[in-house]
């Protein structure tokens, strides 16, 4: 098992950043690939970025590209998702995911698949 922590939220105006991080603790941090999700208000939960357990392969929705970027440190047991020019629609919850059954190079993509789950934290843009 492994257990997700996220941190860094906060409130930012529009155009601004933030970094959010995710602490992974229990099994080797490499045995997963990494992601995160978020949900804004009366919406769905959706993906919004992905990481392949080697690191080298990543997925971002159409949305953020260009914008949000996702890394891990397989040394440091954490994920990191770096949010730039900001936007109000991206306010949301955003969680960290991990799934414990990825393949070494490609990202996991699909809801279904993430076996473990953050408590979230709370990103909101001002306009």
């Amino acid at each position: 098992q492994v257990q997700l922590v996220e941190s860094g939220g906060g409130l930012v105006q529009a155009g601004g950043s933030l970094r959010l991080s995710c602490a992974a603790s229990g099994r080797t941090f490499s045995y997963y690939a990494m992601g995160w999700f978020r949900q804004g208000p009366g919406k769905e939960r959706d993906i919004v970025a992905a990481i392949s357990r080697s690191g080298l392969s990543t997925y971002y929705a159409e949305s953020v590209k260009g914008r949000f970027t996702i890394s891990r440190d397989n040394a440091k047991n954490t994920v990191n998702l770096q949010m730039n020019s900001l936007k109000p629609e991206d306010t949301a919850v955003y969680y960290c995911v991990a799934d414990a059954h990825a393949s070494f190079t490609v990202p996991t993509t699909t809801t279904p698949a993430y076996d473990y789950w953050g408590q979230g934290t709370q990103v909101t843009v001002s306009s």
